[in-house]
């Protein structure tokens, strides 16, 4: 798993993390050629709404941060009540307790999307078999 190769990283989408949302605040580059790709594709990004919450803070010192959430190439995917449930055992059986990244790898399950993260350990642990694209 880890690195994809980068002509693959949009294939099936992606799921973005905390980390991911921050590089597309600072401007990334590897990132907003990623999501260039994903658009050129036709797919949109999904981020959990959980996401969005560990990072917004000012949206006027955000507007990166608000217009791509705000853009019809990003899906602000809500965590529901069964997505909840999946998210807590997610966190029951990998023994740890970060919500957040649980419903990261919900929203890429159920779309089968390739996970965009800075921090790849705490992802693993939740699902070893998740497919990443480390920024």
């Amino acid at each position: 798993m880890g690195r994809s190769r980068p002509g693959l990283l949009t294939e099936k989408g992606v799921t973005l993390d905390a980390g991911a949302l921050i590089a597309v605040e600072r401007g990334s580059r590897q990132l907003a050629s990623l999501l260039g790709r994903a658009r050129i594709r036709g797919t949109a990004a999904a981020v959990p709404a959980a996401v969005v919450a560990q990072v917004w803070r000012d949206g006027r010192r955000q507007s990166r941060l608000a217009q791509f959430l705000g853009s019809r190439h990003c899906e602000v995917v809500p965590l529901d009540a069964a997505a909840a449930r999946i998210a807590g055992h997610l966190c029951a059986i990998s023994g740890t307790s970060d919500v957040v990244d649980a419903s990261v790898v919900v929203v890429a399950r159920q779309r089968g999307h390739r996970v965009v993260t800075s921090d790849p350990d705490d992802l693993r642990r939740l699902d070893p078999r998740l497919e990443l694209v480390i920024v």
